[in-house]
């Protein structure tokens, strides 16, 4: 039997092959992941995967940012304030949706402060020493 931890690490794990090499998504998808919306079902079904066509052992994954977005201005993705605040920014960095950053940086916590720090650094070209894809 696979445990929902193994499942979500297995999708984390693709989410970030799909992404290698663009800084820009690779941290929107780190974003993401270290805030834990891959756990939810709902949030879910904005990923599809495929397996790569170079091997087929690689699983990859793409989010669908936009759909996501749209589903939460639609009221269709619930979420705390803080959650939506980081699926804004990190759908912004991926794709360019436009974020109010006045909005969506006040009241954060230090923890998802850390979190967007150390993606806006990874967009910019500077991967964490720790980065599950370097």
């Amino acid at each position: 039997m696979t445990s929902a931890r193994a499942m979500e690490s297995g999708l984390a794990d693709a989410v970030r092959a799909g992404a290698a090499g663009l800084y820009s998504l690779e941290a929107a998808c780190d974003l993401v992941i270290g805030a834990g919306w891959l756990h939810r079902d709902d949030f879910a079904r904005f990923v599809s995967t495929v397996t790569s066509i170079t091997d087929d052992d690689t699983e990859l994954a793409h989010i669908d940012w936009q759909s996501a977005i749209s589903s939460r201005d639609a009221g269709l993705l619930p979420c705390g304030s803080g959650e939506n605040r980081i699926l804004r920014l990190a759908a912004s960095i991926a794709a360019g949706i436009p974020v109010d950053l006045n909005d969506a940086l006040c009241g954060l916590d230090q923890a998802s402060i850390s979190l967007i720090v150390r993606a806006v650094r990874h967009a910019n070209g500077q991967r964490p020493a720790d980065f599950a894809g370097s």
